[in-house]
């Protein structure tokens, strides 16, 4: 059963109740609605990324080191039966690689930025590539409770995907305005609700709200900024979580912390930074102190280890995350692609993307 805490609801089903008792929020939500339409950031020192032109020519010119992965990437293959086996008891969370995210929760199950073509692109001829193969197949996939999505670039928002899991998805969560997306590609609109910031739903025992982050949108020339992007704050009757989608660093962590945590899990944008773009992705540093804004007891970094989106080499954000972490005492959750985690009893985590670790799984 769906119900739903909505503030600002014009957008919501006609059916679901609005909650007008929160005027604070529906303060908090005016702001990032631009007056002629359309989602903008607020946070006063955010700064827009460089020209376009320059950022090119770096990609021209700029040597880089070790943007991809030069032996095969360890994976931790899935099948449905094994995820059919996995006790209700049990809350589980897998990555399937970037931000792509599995998840066993109170018996159901759900899905995080689903992306599993070959590239993030609007084109299957150019663009960023997987490093990796997802490790299970959208076919062998089991029905789906529940499909998150962030917001609309295409490294989260995939198409292909998309049209071939609707009709095994029982409800699509997504940010403002990217429902449009998924009206075009086949999906009914009574599976899909579209939340702005601080609004949540409820699909059985499963509340999910949309919270705020500092990023964009857009899938073209013309459309930026005109779909709403979002982070998530999880709940089930055991567990809490946090997925940041996409996010420069600002001071909507703590707010979060302060209305939602302390999380069991936070599951933090850690790649794709760099000077050109600094208000829209966070360096590792920062990574970490959004992490400790709010107050997750530990941390698995994601946007990483699949697509190679920006100067630095495939597996510096995990190397810089793991002696941060490991610096300040903070527990880090780096799994193998495909690997199975009890949010509530995970193993201690290996540097997979070391040399070693790469040369011991190309030998098995």
């Amino acid at each position: 059963m769906l119900t739903s805490n909505l503030i600002n609801s014009s957008a919501a089903p006609a059916s679901l109740a609005t909650d007008t008792k929160t005027a604070q929020s529906s303060r908090d939500s005016a702001a990032h609605h631009k007056p002629d339409g359309g989602y903008q950031n607020t946070a006063a020192n955010f700064t827009e990324n460089s020209g376009m032109a320059s950022i090119l020519m770096r990609y021209l010119i700029e040597e880089r080191r070790d943007a991809s992965p030069s032996k095969a990437i360890p994976l931790m293959p899935l099948t449905r039966e094994r995820l059919s086996t996995l006790p209700d008891t049990q809350d589980s969370v897998i990555r399937l690689g970037h931000s792509s995210i599995l998840l066993k929760i109170s018996g159901q199950t759900w899905l995080i930025d689903p992306v599993f073509s070959n590239r993030a692109s609007p084109f299957s001829f150019i663009g960023p590539k997987r490093f990796h193969q997802p490790p299970i197949s959208l076919t062998d996939l089991p029905e789906i409770d529940g499909v998150l999505i962030s917001h609309n670039h295409y490294d989260h928002l995939d198409e292909a995907s998309i049209k071939q899991l609707h009709h095994k998805v029982r409800r699509f969560i997504v940010p403002l305005g990217v429902e449009q997306h998924l009206f075009r590609w086949g999906v009914t609109r009574d599976k899909v609700q579209s939340l702005d910031w601080w609004q949540s739903v409820t699909l059985d025992a499963i509340n999910i709200t949309a919270t705020p982050t500092q990023h964009f949108s857009g899938r073209g020339l013309l459309d930026k900024n005109q779909a709403l992007w979002a982070s998530y704050v999880i709940q089930s009757d055991r567990s809490k979580l946090f997925f940041s989608g996409d996010s420069g660093y600002f001071d909507g962590f703590k707010t979060i912390g302060e209305r939602f945590g302390p999380f069991d899990l936070t599951m933090i944008e850690t790649g794709a930074y760099d000077k050109d773009w600094p208000s829209i992705h966070m360096t590792p540093e920062q990574s970490l102190q959004a992490h400790l804004d709010l107050g997750g007891r530990q941390m698995m970094p994601i946007h990483n280890g699949t697509f190679d989106q920006a100067f630095h080499s495939w597996y510096e954000p995990l190397e810089r995350i793991a002696t941060l972490a490991a610096d300040a005492g903070t527990p880090l959750v780096t799994p193998v692609a495909g690997q199975i985690l009890d949010i509530h009893n995970t193993p201690e985590s290996v540097a997979w993307w070391r040399d070693e670790q790469l040369n011991l799984a190309r030998n098995e």
